[in-house]
């Protein structure tokens, strides 16, 4: 019993301080910040989740992506016409 005690005291601390001078109160207080945290911990996760899902990111799949460019169907390049600027860009 002594080391649940002393391990809910840790998790208690871990959490932030106490809030209050009544021992069941700051119980109460740490259990709605474990709650709020694992809240935060599991929202976390879902994200992550999917971000990974929808990514298609291969964690155990090879995938391999093939590329081909025509060649011929290309225009040929021009050299793009210099800009007329109205300023000169000198020092006044």
């Amino acid at each position: 019993m002594k080391k649940q005690k002393s391990a809910w005291r840790l998790l208690a601390k871990a959490l932030g301080e106490k809030a209050s001078k009544c021992d069941k109160e700051a119980d109460k207080i740490a259990l709605i910040r474990l709650l709020i945290t694992l809240q935060i911990l599991i929202t976390n996760f879902f994200i992550i989740y999917g971000v990974i899902r929808v990514n298609h990111f291969p964690i155990d799949k090879q995938q391999k992506i093939e590329v081909v460019i025509d060649a011929s169907t290309l225009p040929d390049y021009q050299t793009p016409q210099p800009r007329k600027t109205n300023r000169t860009f000198e020092f006044e």
